[in-house]
């Protein structure tokens, strides 16, 4: 297993950016099962500076050993980093910033070139993200649907956009953008993240307390997300294996 450790971004970013990670891949390296999260994240490894998209499926990822850092976007806030380029253009994509970003990402490349450390690539990735905020617009009404769609129960369309005052259509338009997705393919995603979190005895039980009608369309999402089994996935053996979610 690869090492992995999560750290807090200075109080600034909170808005936009859920948490800063380091990993570090051992001798002979690591294959990563990588599940969907809802999120964009940026990522330093093997010398090249990437956004990777918000995923609908599981990746088996090859890593090398080293070191690896990134920043966790938080969903429908990675227009941070993206700036007018919607998120759904990087749906199961990995981009490297110098695609999005053209010359101005010249600068932090060339910084993140001189480094071979994790741990200072992690610190360029924050001062990154502050030189971005001037720009950054956030958009509340996203955030509150996002922070709706992750209850139990979480609302329909109709009643989300009831609820910000906004037309269905345009709500979708504008979740799809910011987020990656739409509402529907978020709930599945975050439902199926709270299903790894939560600690149940039965699958009967977890399915219920995590907010699906059955057993049943538990052990469809999570094949469906993971490529495994409810058994498999929620076992404390893969748990641990996969506790690093994104690279």
């Amino acid at each position: 297993m690869a090492p992995y450790v999560e750290h807090p971004v200075p109080g600034a970013l909170h808005e936009a950016v859920s948490c800063g990670w380091m990993q570090e891949v051992p001798s002979g390296g690591h294959v990563q099962r990588v599940l969907p999260d809802g999120c964009l994240d940026l990522i330093w490894r093997d010398g090249v500076l990437e956004m990777a998209g918000p995923d609908t499926g599981p990746r088996l990822v090859p890593l090398a050993a080293g070191g690896i850092a990134g920043l966790r976007m938080r969903p429908g806030a990675a227009r941070l980093l993206l700036g007018e380029v919607p998120a759904a253009e990087l749906r199961d994509r990995r981009v490297e910033l110098g695609e999005l970003w053209g010359p101005r990402a010249r600068p932090v490349l060339e910084r993140l070139a001189a480094t071979a450390r994790a741990a200072e690539a992690s610190d360029l990735l924050v001062h990154l993200a502050r030189t971005r905020l001037p720009e950054y617009r956030h958009d509340a009404a996203v955030a509150e649907a996002v922070r709706l769609l992750g209850a139990p129960g979480p609302p329909s369309v109709a009643a989300l956009s009831e609820h910000l005052g906004l037309s269905p259509r345009h709500l979708r338009r504008r979740f799809t953008a910011a987020v990656g997705y739409g509402p529907s393919t978020l709930v599945s995603v975050l439902r199926f993240q709270r299903a790894r979190s939560l600690d149940a005895a039965r699958l009967t039980e977890l399915a219920a307390t995590a907010g699906y009608a059955d057993q049943a369309h538990l052990s469809r999402q999570v094949r469906r997300l993971s490529g495994l089994t409810a058994a498999e996935l929620l076992s404390s053996r893969t748990r641990a294996g996969s506790a690093a979610r994104r690279s």
